[in-house]
């Protein structure tokens, strides 16, 4: 793709997003001065700001009331991840996007033989499966949509840990969210909603307002914890979006990722995320056998 149509892409993408930061920059076409701010909104937008998801514009350079720019990412990656207990190299393709919440995630794991293992695991919404190729059960004959219901949960709340994800959900939770101070940083708490009820996110903020740690606390006994570091421009176009340069994934205090970034498109790039008739086959059969 040429450098121009890449720049299309990114403005396109700009320019049909259409979450307003209310709550922390805009109201009734109004700008909230820091005074009248609760301190939720003051620090989501600081964190916000920091990443640089809002953006203002319009014709003849009017001030319009920010939004949010960001709705689709892919991240490229590479480093080890665990796997029964052994560390293996690993290589890390996210494609996601919060509206739907939905996520395609391809990992290829390489053992101490030398032997590749390739996964794509998908969720939307509440549903959840595996795909043998991209895109597999939505053409006959053109690979497998293998139905994993019971990962749902743990599907979302990969989208719902990143920096953006924990934003978009503080946005959403309005009042319910609360800003604290622990060791001197800023620490936001965020209930999740939806198919994530129960959940809540500890996010702390480092002296520039990025995010450094969000820990799930899922009330399970297994709280997920993910660092983010190096933040920076990752894009192969640059529009000063800041993106984690390094990401390492805990479960019950174990790493089980751990990856640098190769690349992280956070201007909107093109994804879909359809599913499969025989997963949503699947997951009304499964609500209907619970409900009895």
């Amino acid at each position: 793709m040429s450098t121009k149509a890449k720049l299309m892409k990114v403005l396109t993408g700009a320019a049909i997003a259409i979450v307003a930061f209310q709550c922390a920059g805009a109201q009734s076409g109004q700008t909230k001065t820091a005074a009248n701010m609760s301190e939720v909104a003051k620090a989501v937008k600081a964190a916000a700001d920091a990443l640089g998801m809002p953006r203002t514009g319009g014709p003849g350079g009017a001030l319009l009331p920010e939004i949010d720019v960001i709705n689709r990412m892919e991240i490229l990656g590479s480093g080890t991840s665990s796997v029964s207990g052994q560390t293996v190299k690993t290589e890390y393709h996210a494609a996601l996007g919060y509206n739907p919440p939905a996520m395609r995630l391809e990992i290829t794991r390489t053992n101490a033989g030398g032997t590749p293992q390739h996964t794509i695991q998908t969720v939307r919404d509440k549903y959840a499966w595996d795909e043998s190729m991209m895109g597999a059960g939505l053409v006959p004959g053109k690979g497998t949509a293998t139905p994993e219901m019971t990962t749902v949960k743990q599907r979302l709340l990969q989208i719902w840990i990143l920096p953006y994800g924990v934003l978009k959900a503080a946005f959403a939770a309005g009042d319910k969210a609360t800003v604290s101070a622990e060791d001197g940083a800023t620490v936001l708490n965020v209930p999740l909603s939806g198919e994530l009820a129960g959940v809540t996110l500890k996010a702390t903020l480092d002296s520039k307002n990025f995010i450094t740690k969000v820990v799930a606390q899922t009330g399970g006994g297994m709280d997920i914890e993910a660092d983010y570091s190096d933040y920076a421009d990752h894009g192969e176009i640059l529009t000063d979006i800041k993106s984690p340069g390094h990401i390492v994934e805990k479960q019950g205090g174990s790493t089980v990722l751990d990856i640098q970034i190769k690349n992280w498109d956070a201007n909107n790039p093109y994804l879909v995320f359809p599913i499969p008739q025989n997963v949503k086959m699947a997951t009304q059969q499964s609500s209907k056998v619970a409900e009895r």
